[in-house]
C-alpha cells in the first residue's frame, strides 16, 4: 500500500458573513460597493459591527470630513485611521496593500467614481491573501456617488435618507449580490429601541429617478461635517 503524506497545513476555517443588522450582511475577503447619498452611514454601521481598527481611505484634496460626534451613533471614532493619498491612482493602491496585509478587518475607500473590473479583481485577490493572516478575511467597501456601478463587486447597496422631522430614517437597497436576491428595507433610528430594520414590499425596489443637475430632492444630503448622523 502506498503511504500518503499528511499535510502540515490545517484546512482554512470557514468564512462567515459579517452580520451588520438583521439581514444586512457582507461576505468577508471580498469587495462590496455602497452607493447613494447616505452611503457613509452604512459604511460606519459595518465598521461598528466588526472588531478592531478600520482604515478609511479618502482623497487628500477633499475638504469635507466626517463629524466625530455624529459618527458615535454607529462606531467609536477612535477605531478609525484615516488615510489620505495625494493622487487618485493611490486610493485603490492603498486599499489593495491594506487588504493584502490582513492588518485590519475592514478597509473603506471613499471614491469619486466607480472603479473598473480589473481594479476590483485585484482587491478580491488582495483580500484573499489577507485572509491567510486574518480570519475572517478583511472586508473592503467601495463608496461611490449616485447609482454606483463598480464592476465585479460581490454586492452593491444603495442608501438614501428618508428623514421626517426629527426622526432619522434611511432606505437601504441590496441591488445585486452573488448569493442573495435584490431586496429593500427601511432603517429607523429610535432613541428607545436603537436602529430598527423593516422590509419594504418588493414592488418598491425600483430606484427613484435621478434629479436633474443642480436640483436635489428634499433631505437628500451626504455625510459631511456635522451631518454624519442623518444625511449619511
Amino acid at each position: 500500500m502506498r503511504a500518503t503524506a499528511s499535510s502540515n497545513h490545517a484546512a482554512p476555517p470557514p468564512q462567515h458573513p459579517l452580520g451588520v443588522l438583521g439581514e444586512i450582511a457582507f461576505a468577508p475577503a471580498r469587495a462590496h460597493e455602497i452607493c447613494g447619498p447616505a452611503r457613509r452611514m452604512l459604511a460606519l454601521s459595518v465598521a461598528g459591527a466588526c472588531d478592531g481598527p478600520v482604515f478609511w481611505i479618502r482623497p487628500a484634496w477633499r475638504s469635507d470630513r466626517l463629524c466625530p460626534d455624529a459618527m458615535r451613533r454607529f462606531v467609536n471614532p477612535g477605531r478609525l485611521t484615516f488615510v489620505s493619498p495625494g493622487r487618485p491612482e493611490d486610493l485603490l493602491w492603498a486599499m489593495e496593500e491594506a487588504l493584502r496585509s490582513g492588518a485590519v478587518p475592514l478597509v473603506v475607500a471613499d471614491l469619486a467614481d466607480p472603479p473598473g473590473l480589473t481594479p476590483v479583481r485585484r482587491l478580491h485577490l488582495a483580500a484573499e491573501t489577507g485572509a491567510a493572516v486574518r480570519c475572517p478575511g478583511p472586508l473592503s467597501l467601495l463608496l461611490t456617488p449616485g447609482e454606483g456601478g463598480a464592476q465585479g463587486v460581490e454586492s452593491r447597496w444603495h442608501v438614501a435618507p428618508r428623514h421626517s422631522g426629527a426622526l432619522s430614517a434611511w432606505r437601504l437597497e441590496r441591488r445585486r449580490a452573488r448569493t442573495a436576491p435584490p431586496k429593500a428595507w427601511m432603517l429607523h433610528d429610535s432613541t428607545a429601541s436603537g436602529l430598527i430594520l423593516e422590509p419594504v414590499a418588493t414592488t418598491e425596489h425600483a430606484p427613484r429617478p435621478v434629479p436633474a443637475p443642480g436640483r436635489k430632492r428634499h433631505g437628500q444630503v451626504d455625510i459631511g461635517p456635522d451631518k454624519a448622523g442623518r444625511g449619511g
